[in-house]
């Protein structure tokens, strides 16, 4: 990182999440869409690829790529040239930025530039021969911190961007590894916290919240854990509207059961468990993890006493009677069928929210018939006037199989 005089004068260029080229501290493009416009294209591919020199035919097929052009050349020349004038505009020092050397364009060597991606391919170079652990981690760490989202996201359709951006994120895991490694054995558990928020939040969905379980379980903030553990099940299914993956599930269920307890007498203990003095009304609301639990439990249960469970899932539909997947009022909708649902069924009745729009109901010792009975006073409280959203409802009985058997007895 360049501070200082050293920081001026130097082309700085974001090619990890949102694109941008400033100089002294203006942005000379950038932001929303910049990836769309010729310019920006131009600017992406040639100073990416600053070390060798670009075939005029792979730019124009860049650029032009599904247009009819009747002259290339011609408007290749209009693209250059304009793009030298802006940049010149921008007070960047007199030079001819983009060099053409018969058949092939380069970016000009007089010009510094400091690039996001290009450091972190420089950091794992030498993260990669370097022996001594702490300078390792250093490295590692430093080359995590430079991969801020995808790499030019935007350009996703463009096969070369694509094919960067999937290095970029092999590149990411493994230094996300190596430095989580590193961490463990040093019982730097704070590092480790901090570098699992991070990772979760420019490469989301990809399973790195147990390295932040990992480090809360370790140091042992047993409450932060379990609050952490609820609340990234529930940012996947509200927020993301998704399970999260099986493996994550398992890791965070497996770093879960690896927390301890102080010692305590039993008193404390069945009072732990307890849910607060002043009765909740309603169904239990609970996180899916809990209503996995409570569903398996209810199979075995089922072996013995041959109770009548049914499982209801209760989606929001529009007039058509297809699913709203979409939308702020979206939101609305599923926090007032929660609150139909939660009023409508019996205080021995699960409920949770499967995805946005989406209420799994768990149902005990009831009938068919009451089942259709508890949707009408579900559709009572949901409904508004005229309005032509709905409730579609999904019923099926829960019986223990011979398959369910052999899985719960091995």
């Amino acid at each position: 990182m360049m501070t200082g005089k050293d920081a001026d004068n130097v082309l700085y260029v974001k090619m990890f999440g949102e694109f941008s080229v400033t100089w002294n501290g203006k942005r000379i493009t950038g932001g929303s869409g910049a990836g769309d416009t010729q310019f920006g294209t131009l600017l992406q591919y040639l100073i990416h690829n600053r070390d060798r020199k670009t075939d005029r035919s792979a730019l124009e097929e860049l650029l032009f790529a599904g247009r009819e052009i009747q002259d290339r050349g011609h408007a290749m020349r209009s693209i250059v040239y304009n793009a030298r004038k802006r940049l010149r505009a921008a007070c960047l020092p007199e030079a001819e930025y983009i060099r053409r050397q018969g058949s092939v364009y380069v970016w000009t060597d007089e010009i510094r530039v400091a690039e996001d991606a290009s450091r972190m391919d420089g950091l794992c170079r030498e993260m990669a021969v370097q022996s001594d652990e702490e300078r390792r981690l250093q490295l590692c760490l430093e080359a995590c911190r430079c991969y801020r989202g995808e790499f030019l996201e935007a350009q996703a359709k463009a096969d070369w961007a694509e094919r960067e951006a999937r290095r970029y994120r092999e590149l990411f895991c493994t230094c996300m590894e190596e430095a989580v490694k590193l961490l463990r054995k040093k019982k730097d558990y704070a590092g480790l916290e901090a570098l699992g928020l991070y990772a979760a939040k420019v490469h989301p969905l990809a399973d790195w919240e147990t390295v932040t379980m990992e480090a809360l379980a370790a140091s042992g903030r047993i409450e932060e854990a379990r609050k952490f553990y609820d609340d990234t099940v529930s940012f996947y299914f509200q927020e993301q509207g998704m399970r999260p993956s099986r493996r994550l599930t398992e890791l965070l269920q497996r770093l879960g059961g690896q927390m301890g307890h102080p010692y305590a007498v039993f008193d404390e203990i069945q009072e732990e468990l307890s849910e607060s003095r002043e009765k909740a009304p309603g169904g239990y609301v609970c996180t899916y993890p809990v209503f996995e639990g409570i569903y398996r439990m209810m199979v075995r249960m089922l072996e013995r006493n041959g109770q009548s469970v049914y499982l209801m899932l209760c989606t929001v539909v529009d007039s058509k009677g297809n699913p709203v997947q979409e939308g702020s009022v979206l939101e609305q909708l599923s926090v007032r069928l929660c609150e139909a649902i939660r009023c409508s069924v019996r205080r021995s009745d699960a409920v949770n929210q499967y995805g946005k729009g989406q209420y799994l109901v768990l149902l005990f010792n009831t009938t068919r018939e009451n089942c259709k009975i508890l949707q009408k006073r579900i559709n009572s409280r949901f409904q508004i006037r005229r309005q032509r959203i709905g409730v579609q409802y999904r019923v099926k009985s829960v019986i223990c199989t011979p398959e369910m058997e052999h899985r719960i007895m091995n």
